[in-house]
């Protein structure tokens, strides 16, 4: 009871003494609060709230209402009163979408936005390196537009926005490199995607426009992404996405109308936008109209927020232009003033407009035009020609025109070519010409401002088609001879659009170029919009300071146009006589014989030449190791290859590589750190002669149906001998495919096969891949005939084929050590294939036979190949083989019997004739003592003595030849003849007898 008695006390107490200190405050005027809405409850209910002001204190607020239900909005051109709590319209001078914010001035980066830079991959490269960071890579606003970064990093430009019901986000945006990842997607408040990723995907700008491009939104939260990625894998730079005029509809309501900027005004309430104010006015912020500059000493653009004064007239503010022929055949050149003229005249230093030129001739008509007696040059009909300075007449019997066109005098823009102006921050130069005549050329104009881009469009319908049967790489060819001249970075950029799709750059040139010529060739048969832009400088600035870089083309040919023109006739095969004497196609690979004007097939192992004349000449023959496809359109290896190697006749076949061999080069990373991989599909050989290597691009920012749609899109893929594309694995950039670009040809025309190191001028160096030991390589030619800025004659590529037994099957592609990327210069491309596919065939020098021992009466013969082995197929290897034999041992123990039995008589023959000398020396020594007993005696005929017994009838035989015995007995005693010294016998008796 105690407590509570106190606690009563002191609430009393409290209320006393706030109550006095609140009555000294003043009561709250509607200048000292504002009204706000509560949360919405779970019911879709929110009261309406007042709030004082910051600072301020005071009494008496109104009491809290029921507010307007969540989902109320206003329409566009009115704001709701939160005070009413009804919708009103917007003063003039400011707009309302009603429920909905915009965003269209971006000279600094609006309230809410934010950019968010991160790198995909943080790999280091080979050496350790960190890559560089992207801290400095962000969105930029520029005015009127923001613009993304243009290097590889990830850029986000992110925006939360609440939304109370469903509504939409729409934005304008230029879009115009493929080599730029663009998406925009949106998240929920739970980092939860809520489109699928094919509809993420932004696609390209038409012919470098403003496209428009706008999603729905779910009610509650919405994080909206638009995110960017360059892809610099090579020297040039990406261009940026540029994106303006955001909008977001759904919001709840708008508690105000917004100003108009600068440069606008509404000049009516309830406006749901402002107008931009023309030339040579300007507003503030919020203006209900446009105020005037000084005519005489002010001027602006559109859209300006302030007059600028007119600068002193100076040759930057003239172009110089070439005047149709007048009916007289004159022309002159006059100059003008560059509109909307800027300058003063009545300035001190200011220069006047130049007087115009003399009168000159006119020049002839173009190829294939005629005069007609008239100022203006008009197409010869069909079936007649001209050389543009005399009048048509029709081609001879047996000849047909030569259609095409060629334009070299310029005195006016042909029928089919139109020039016009673009600049993606402002519309200076929108109307203007962006290319003028110059009699023997055609020039880039003035334009508005440096950064303008001055386009020069080429339309062609289409090209004659191929005769029946045959398959042509080439439709016709387009060339032109140019030249820039230049002080900054200029560039001029040729494109191609195919069937009125995306418009693509197949090259560019910056700088100074001397007069060369470039031809670009046509593979397929559709509708073409050739285009030439020009753009000074890509700095953005409003000012003219470069007027004197200008491009000058001198010639534009394009050959093989259907409904074209003809400066000459060329032979054609007649038909028979029931057709009476009309030109009649030749079947494929037929060339039209100059006597008989008939078609008659190209001999074997010749292509026909599409640029040569008529007869036999035209047909080509087709390099070495090389043969003719069936419409004689090409050349190509049918995988067969043969030649002589040291008195040995070696014989290859590729067949099993005719399929589509592969090399995923790498990997490398650029200065950020991107990983790619080069991709190099290889058709060697065979597939009569059809180009069986494609590499697709799949980097073209579509939806999928749209990717499969255009899938016979000749910018999507080339298909020829061998094709290069940059392959980014799908980690690199967090993508859910792997990204396929920059797909070129490398070869579409086969040169042929040899094994010399060199062939129509393409060399491949010994140190690129060194000598095999023993059979040298088999190396392939190929050559592309796209010429590049870099590469003028085309690209060129090698194929060297080794033998290795070792890999079986597709074997092994590889690249020289000495140029990792497979290229040194870009131009010339050298590729090792190893595989036991590339042996010749074996013969029979390449094995050989072994024999074994005899072996129980059996003896086998083993055959092996010779090491290494350089060959593969052919003849096989024999099997073992046996053969009956009579074993070793038996003769070994004949052998050893007859030694033995040879040892045996040699012993007793020794010790016959020992024997036998023993005797004969006793009888000598006998002699001697006979005699010197008998010294007084007669001498006795000479005889040997004969011992008691003996017979002394003996017949003496004289004979030279040895008995057996006797060389025996020679052999025996040969070493003991030279024991004995030879002694003089002396006499007994005295000398004086």
């Amino acid at each position: 009871m105690g407590l509570f008695c106190w606690t009563g006390c002191f609430a009393l107490c409290l209320q006393l003494v706030l109550g006095t200190a609140l009555s000294h405050l003043p009561a709250c005027n509607e200048g000292d609060f504002h009204y706000e809405y509560t949360e919405c409850d779970s019911t879709g209910s929110r009261w309406r709230v007042a709030v004082p002001n910051l600072e301020k204190q005071c009494v008496g607020l109104p009491d809290p209402v029921k507010g307007k239900d969540c989902t109320f909005s206003c329409d566009s051109g009115q704001f709701l009163d939160i005070k009413t709590q009804s919708c009103t319209e917007c003063a003039a001078g400011t707009y309302s979408l009603g429920t909905g914010i915009k965003f269209d001035e971006w000279d600094e980066m609006p309230s809410g936005f934010s950019n968010v830079a991160t790198f995909m991959e943080t790999t280091a490269d080979f050496s350790g390196n960190r890559p560089d960071s992207c801290d400095n890579s962000s969105w930029i606003p520029r005015g009127n537009y923001i613009e993304s970064n243009r290097d590889d990093c990830t850029v986000s430009l992110i925006y939360a926005v609440h939304l109370k019901k469903a509504g939409s986000v729409s934005f304008d945006y230029q879009y115009v490199d493929n080599n730029m990842f663009f998406e925009f997607f949106i998240q929920n408040d739970q980092c939860q995607e809520t489109s699928s990723a094919s509809e993420k995907w932004v696609k390209l700008s038409e012919n470098s426009e403003w496209m428009h491009h706008s999603v729905a939104l779910k009610s509650g939260t919405n994080i909206l992404y638009w995110r960017t990625t360059g892809i610099l894998l090579g020297s040039k730079v990406v261009k940026p996405v540029l994106i303006k005029n955001i909008t977001i509809e759904g919001v709840a309501y708008t508690s105000e109308c917004f100003p108009c900027k600068p440069g606008t005004y509404s000049d009516t309430p309830g406006s749901s936008f402002c107008k931009i104010c023309p030339r040579n006015t300007y507003s503030d912020k919020g203006a209900r109209e446009c105020n005037k500059c000084k005519q005489d000493t002010q001027y602006s653009d559109e859209g300006a927020s302030k007059c600028l004064d007119r600068p002193p007239c100076s040759n930057k503010d003239t172009f110089q232009i070439h005047t149709p022929c007048d009916n007289e055949g004159k022309t002159q050149v006059i100059y003008k003033w560059i509109e909307p003229k800027i300058c003063r005249e009545d300035m001190p230093d200011a220069m006047k407009l130049p007087a115009s030129g003399t009168k000159e001739d006119c020049p002839p008509c173009n190829p294939g035009f005629y005069s007609n007696g008239t100022s203006t040059c008009s197409p010869c009909p069909f079936g007649t020609f001209s050389d543009g300075m005399q009048e048509c007449k029709p081609c001879a019997a047996g000849t047909e025109p030569i259609l095409g066109f060629e334009y070299k005098w310029w005195n006016v823009l042909p029928a089919n070519m139109k020039t016009s102006c673009f600049n993606v921050g402002n519309s200076k130069c929108d109307g203007m010409n962006g290319w003028e005549v110059a009699g023997d050329h055609v020039q880039s104009g003035a334009g508005g401002s440096d950064n303008d881009y001055l386009l020069l469009n080429l339309h062609i319908p289409g090209f004659k088609p191929p005769t029946s049967g045959a398959n042509v790489a080439e439709m016709g060819r387009i060339t032109f001879v140019f030249e820039t001249i230049c002080s900054a970075d200029c560039v001029l950029y040729f494109m191609v659009d195919v069937n009125r799709k995306t418009t693509s750059v197949v090259e560019s040139w910056g700088g100074n170029r001397e007069k060369q010529s470039y031809t670009h060739i046509i593979a397929k048969n559709a509708t073409y919009m050739f285009t030439w832009a020009f753009q000074r400088t890509n700095q953005a600035q409003d000012s003219r300071r470069l007027v004197n870089d200008v491009v000058k083309i001198y010639s534009i040919t394009a050959t093989n146009v259907m409904d074209g023109v003809a400066s000459s006739c060329r032979l054609c095969a007649m038909g028979s006589q029931q057709f009476g004497s009309s030109c009649v196609p030749c079947p494929a690979g037929h060339y039209i014989d100059k006597e008989s004007s008939t078609c008659k097939e190209c001999p074997p192992n010749t292509y026909l030449s599409p640029h040569q004349g008529n007869g036999k000449e035209s047909c080509i023959p087709c390099g070495p190791a090389s043969r003719s496809n069936k419409d004689h359109s090409a050349c190509y290896s049918d995988c067969t290859f043969s030649y002589m190697h040291e008195n040995q006749s070696l014989i290859y076949n590729f067949n099993n590589l005719s399929s589509v061999g592969t090399l995923i080069n790498g990997p490398s990373f650029t200065s950020k750190g991107t990983k790619y991989f080069h991709l190099f599909n290889i058709s060697l050989c065979g597939n009569g002669g059809e180009k069986m290597a494609v590499c697709t691009d799949n980097i073209t920012d579509v939806t999928t149906k749209e990717m499969e749609a255009e899938a016979e899109d000749v910018s999507n893929f080339v298909k020829t001998f061998v094709c290069q594309s940059t392959i980014i694995p799908s980690d690199s950039k967090g993508f859910r495919t792997a990204l396929s670009s920059q797909s070129v040809s490398l070869a579409d025309a086969f040169l042929g096969g040899t094994i010399e190191r060199s062939l129509d001028g393409i060399t491949i160096k010994p140190e690129m891949f060194p000598f095999p030991k023993k059979i040298p390589d088999i190396n392939f030619f190929y050559k592309s005939s796209a010429a590049t800025s870099s590469c003028e004659k085309g690209r060129a590529t090698v194929i060297s084929m080794r033998c290795d037994p070792s890999k079986p099957g597709q074997g092994d592609i590889s690249v020289s050590r000495l140029c990792p990327a497979g290229t040194c210069d870009g131009c010339n491309f050298y590729f090792l294939w190893e595989t036991a596919e590339a042996c010749p065939f074996c013969t029979e020098n390449d094995y050989q036979k072994i024999e074994g021992a005899c072996k129980n009466g059996h003896q086998e013969t083993h055959y092996v190949w010779n090491e290494p082995r350089i060959c593969m197929r052919g003849v096989p290897l024999p099997d073992k083989r046996t053969a009956a034999c009579e074993s070793i041992d038996f003769w070994l123990k004949v052998g050893a019997g007859v030694g033995a039995f040879v040892a045996v008589l040699l012993v007793a023959l020794t010790c016959y004739f020992w024997k036998k000398n023993q005797k004969l020396e006793y009888k000598y020594s006998k002699l001697i003592m006979t005699a010197n007993s008998k010294e007084c005696e007669l001498p006795a005929p000479d005889s040997c003595a004969i011992m008691e017994g003996e017979d002394n009838d003996d017949d003496v035989v004289y004979s030279n030849k040895q008995s057996l015995l006797g060389k025996l007995k020679s052999l025996a005693t040969k070493e003991k003849e030279h024991s004995f010294e030879s002694v003089q016998l002396k006499s007994s008796r005295p000398q004086n007898i």
